[in-house]
């Protein structure tokens, strides 16, 4: 979705609303996607010689866990906020996503929020094992002894690091 954010501060009187679908499933969020059509809500209302302009989603975000490796699933929420002025339309270091027209990409800005919002390290649980570096299974599932786990590890090449721990 394109906003013609120049003309709004200029002549926008009124509040604009408007929901709107986006497509995020070719986006890479540090290994978690987004898999559906995302339905967002934009709004801009003037505000005296500024726009305030809300930005609200949910997604459902898909990936596996940092840990276990098991699919993993949760809603993020993104709720931004961003006041602009007319002055800030021309600074080049304006960080909302807008192109020389001063029409600002709502679906770009929505894509940046996810960014920030979904964890770079995704868990099926906060208290998740992980796997046991011996046999690779989940930790709950492990049948080595407790001794032998903590053991050489079977890869020979992992050994300098047993060492370090020493």
């Amino acid at each position: 979705m394109q906003f013609d954010l120049r003309k709004f501060i200029v002549s926008g009187t009124k509040p604009y609303a408007a929901e709107f679908q986006c497509d995020l499933s070719a986006k890479d969020f540090a290994g978690a996607r987004i898999e559906q059509p995302v339905t967002a809500r934009f709004e801009a209302v003037p505000d005296g010689e500024e726009i305030r302009m809300t930005l609200r989603a949910n997604a459902l975000v898909h990936g596996e866990c940092a840990r276990c490796l098991d699919p993993v699933e949760r809603e993020e929420t993104v709720q931004a906020e961003w006041t602009v002025r007319e002055r800030d339309l021309d600074d080049p270091d304006f960080d909302l996503p807008l192109n020389e027209k001063g029409h600002l990409d709502v679906d770009e800005w929505l894509c940046q929020e996810f960014m920030f919002q979904i964890p770079t390290v995704l868990l099926c649980s906060a208290d998740c094992p992980g796997l046991c570096p011996r046999c690779g299974k989940k930790m709950a599932e492990c049948t080595c002894p407790p001794a032998e786990a903590e053991a050489e590890p079977a890869d020979a090449r992992l050994a300098i690091l047993k060492s370090l721990l020493n």
